[in-house]
């Protein structure tokens, strides 16, 4: 990689100016590789039966942290250059997993609940922290499901904590409370198939939220021949079956696009995403949909996805339980609309980076909109934005909502726009090339 973790987290400057478009923003914006798919990615090549490439990688903060994770567990990783776009090429060797270890989770939720499975699969003791804010993310479901497996934990039910590995485990029937995120199914179905007898996960509790991230797992997991039977929407039973290598190429970020293509609604511009899928389990898809409900004119061809506005921002109602990660950008478009939005089915936001409800709510009234926070979602009305500080709470999606509402809204600096690292590092850099109108920022 091109520069240190290190380097990456450096204390960023207090605030940055979010440029202000003087006319319609008109550019193609090239976006790295799918945070998403490449953490599921790095550990089923971790846990496969022979070594493998994962080419279009994203090399981001959540990234690394997981590349440094499995490295820590004995895995072989070997990392190309980073391309201008933010993508790698990753090597993966896979090894007897081993510890002793530590792990430094950062605030990435694919890591904090990922990799504690993976660990139970190793030999010593592992253990887990992370950022403070990490700290007080939901954690009970992953950790309560490895206890009821044999796996021997100290610590509470939040970070931090140790695993004691043994090296194997006989897997059985579980039952969890997933409705505080999707992760808690995915990190137990990324291992399962590595346990003696399998595994059955089983759902008791309000729906899970975000169903296309499990979704998106059990397409990898098929790739790599690992099959996951399924009853109903709320089971899932992985037979005890080996993990095939798989050379594979990661998509786009779907979800990064998003604030990019917002820019073209709040301008009256238009921006294309280049290789955007025709088909894809990701979430962020559904900005296709989204985006037209506000207006928008969408083109979907072969190779990009077009966003192009002329009249003014809809606002919306919408219920988002299953692509709640699109609501910041959402609600910063929202805060623009001439007309109110509801925002419906989010309530599990309140665990993820930030409490994002209480900071979307705070941050925009603060410069002046008009949003409460309900028990499962926000109301929106129209307002007339000033300008303002706009905090992010370390929150990769609050930086990137400050930079849209900061797109029409002149004076508004975003606290620690670096944070974007998390998952699209340079995002400062392409947004500005973005409003100045350079090709392919």
């Amino acid at each position: 990689m091109s520069t240190t973790l290190e380097a990456m987290t450096a204390p960023p400057p207090p605030h940055w100016a979010a440029p202000r478009a003087t006319g319609p923003v008109r550019a193609t914006v090239r976006v790295p590789g799918s945070k998403s798919a490449t953490n599921r990615a790095l550990i089923l090549a971790a846990l496969a039966n022979r070594p493998s490439t994962i080419d279009q990688a994203l090399d981001a903060r959540d990234t690394r942290l997981m590349i440094a994770a499995l490295q820590a567990l004995g895995v072989g990783i070997q990392v190309s250059e980073t391309s201008e776009v933010g993508n790698t090429r990753v090597m993966v060797r896979p090894a007897r997993l081993q510890g002793p270890a530590a792990i430094d989770v950062g605030l990435a939720g694919t890591v904090m609940r990922f990799v504690p499975a993976v660990a139970s699969l190793a030999t010593g003791d592992i253990h887990f922290d992370g950022d403070e804010g990490a700290r007080l993310r939901p954690m009970a479901a992953t950790i309560e499901a490895l206890r009821s497996l044999g796996v021997s934990i100290d610590g509470s039910d939040h970070l931090p904590f140790t695993v004691h590995g043994k090296g194997r485990l006989h897997g059985g029937e579980i039952t969890i409370d997933a409705s505080a995120s999707s992760q808690f199914v995915s990190a137990l179905l990324l291992v399962g198939a590595c346990f003696d007898t399998g595994l059955t996960i089983r759902h008791v509790g309000e729906p899970v939220p975000s169903q296309p991230h499990i979704e998106m797992t059990i397409a990898m997991l098929a790739e790599h021949g690992v099959a996951v039977e399924r009853e109903d929407s709320t089971s899932w039973h992985v037979p005890a079956q080996p993990v095939l290598a798989v050379d594979r190429t990661i998509e786009p970020d779907l979800s990064n696009a998003a604030p990019f293509l917002a820019a073209a609604l709040v301008t009256k511009g238009a921006v294309t995403i280049p290789d955007w899928p025709t088909s894809t389990t990701q979430a962020g898809d559904a900005m296709r949909d989204l985006l037209a409900s506000m207006g928008a004119t969408i083109t979907h061809q072969s190779d990009s996805l077009t966003a192009a506005m002329s009249g003014e921002i809809h606002g919306i109602d919408a219920d988002l339980h299953e692509v709640g990660e699109l609501t910041p950008t959402l609600a910063a478009l929202a805060s623009l609309a001439t007309s109110e939005s509801r925002f419906r089915g989010i309530g599990h936001l309140r665990g993820h980076e930030t409490d994002r409800l209480a900071a979307l709510t705070h941050e925009i009234n603060h410069l002046g909109g008009d949003v409460v926070e309900t028990a499962d979602g926000l109301h929106i009305r129209p307002s007339f934005l000033h300008a303002g500080r706009f905090a992010t709470y370390h929150d990769h999606r609050m930086a990137t909502a400050g930079a849209v509402i900061g797109l029409r809204v002149g004076g508004v600096e975003v606290e620690d726009i670096n944070t974007t690292d998390k998952t699209l590092p340079g995002f400062a850099r392409r947004w500005e090339a973005m409003v100045k109108g350079d090709a392919n920022p």
